[in-house]
C-alpha cells in the first residue's frame, strides 16, 4: 500500500503540467522519501516474519541503520520545508512565486538531504566506535541506534550526548517550524470571512498536522527515551508508527483530499472514447 500509494503520487506529479508547482516538488519529493524510508525495514520486518530467521549480518546492520537514519533525517527536514512552503503561500501570497522559484526549492531539499546524510554518519560512526560483546542480541525489530546502544558493553555517555544534539536540530527544531508555520497559517485563515472556506482549511491543516506530530513526537521518543527492558517496548511501538504510519498516510491525506490532485488522477485514468467508423 506504501509502495502503490507513493508511487501513484509521484507519477500523476510527474506528467501532469498544472502540478508543476513548488508544493507539488515537494510533495513528490516526499513520496520518493517515504518509499525509501519505509523499504529500509519493511522488507527485512516481512522476511522475519516469513522465515523466522532474525539473525543479521554486523555490516548489514550498520547499512540499515545508516539508510534509516538518511532518510529520517531528510524526512524531517522535508515536512518542515513544506510547511515553510505553506506559510507564504497563504500568509504571504503576492510574494509566493518569487521567493518560492525553482532554484531555491532544488536547493531546499538539497539541503536537507545532505542533512540527512550527515545525520547517517554520525549515527553510524557513533555507533560503529563502540564495544559489543555478549550474545550480540538488539532489543528491537530492526537496527536502529537506542537498541543498539543498549547492546553495547563499553561506555556510551559521549554516544548519549550527540544523539541529544543530533535530535535536537533535526527533531525539535524541524517540529517548532512546523509549529510555527502553522500557527501564522492558521491566524491568517481567522481572518477569512467565509466560514466555509475556514472550515476547508483547518479540515486540510489539521489533517497535516496530526501526520506530523506522529512523525516528529514519535521519533524525538525513539532517540530520547530511557534505556532500559520495559521501555523497549513501548519503544517498538513508536518504531512502527514513525516508520509506517507516516508513509502510509501522507498519500492519502496530502492528496484525496486535495482537488487539483483528484483532478488530475481522473484525467490520468480516463480511457480515451474512440469514435465509431460506419
Amino acid at each position: 500500500m506504501i509502495l502503490i500509494g507513493n508511487f501513484a503520487v509521484f507519477s500523476i506529479i510527474l506528467v501532469d503540467r498544472s502540478l508543476q508547482t513548488p508544493m507539488y516538488f515537494f510533495l513528490s519529493c516526499l513520496s520518493l522519501c517515504d518509499v525509501c524510508f519505509s523499504s529500509v525495514t519493511l522488507p527485512a520486518i516481512l522476511v522475519i516474519a516469513i522465515t523466522g530467521n532474525r539473525r543479521i549480518s554486523f555490516h548489514r546492520c550498520f547499512t540499515q541503520l545508516y539508510f534509516f537514519a538518511s532518510f529520517g533525517g531528510f524526512e524531517s527536514l522535508l515536512l518542515a520545508a513544506m510547511a515553510y512552503d505553506r506559510y507564504v503561500a497563504i500568509c504571504n501570497p503576492l510574494r509566493y512565486h518569487v521567493v518560492m522559484n525553482k532554484k531555491f526549492c532544488s536547493g531546499f531539499v538539497a539541503g536537507c538531504l545532505v542533512c540527512g546524510l550527515v545525520n547517517a554518519i554520525f549515527h553510524n560512526l557513533m555507533t560503529m566506535k563502540l564495544t559489543y560483546c555478549g550474545d550480540h542480541h538488539i532489543k528491537h525489530f530492526f537496527c536502529d541506534v537506542l537498541p543498539m546502544l543498549e547492546a553495547a558493553c563499553s561506555d556510551i555517555q559521549s554516544s548519549q550526548l550527540l544523539m541529544h544534539v543530533i535530535t535536537i536540530f533535526l527533531g525539535m527544531s524541524p517540529f517548532l517550524l512546523v509549529m510555527n508555520s502553522y500557527i501564522r497559517i492558521i491566524s491568517t485563515i481567522l481572518k477569512i470571512r467565509s466560514s466555509e472556506g475556514r472550515q476547508k482549511v483547518f479540515s486540510t491543516c489539521s489533517s497535516h498536522l496530526i501526520v506530523v506530530a506522529i512523525f516528529y513526537i514519535t521519533g524525538m521518543f525513539n532517540y530520547n527515551s530511557p534505556i532500559s527492558g520495559d521501555s523497549f517496548i513501548i519503544l517498538r511501538v513508536s518504531s512502527f508508527l514513525y516508520s509506517v504510519a507516516p508513509p502510509l498516510v501522507n498519500p492519502i491525506i496530502y492528496t484525496l483530499k486535495n482537488k487539483d490532485v483528484k483532478t488530475a488522477l481522473k484525467k490520468a485514468l480516463e480511457i480515451p472514447k474512440h469514435s465509431s467508423v460506419q
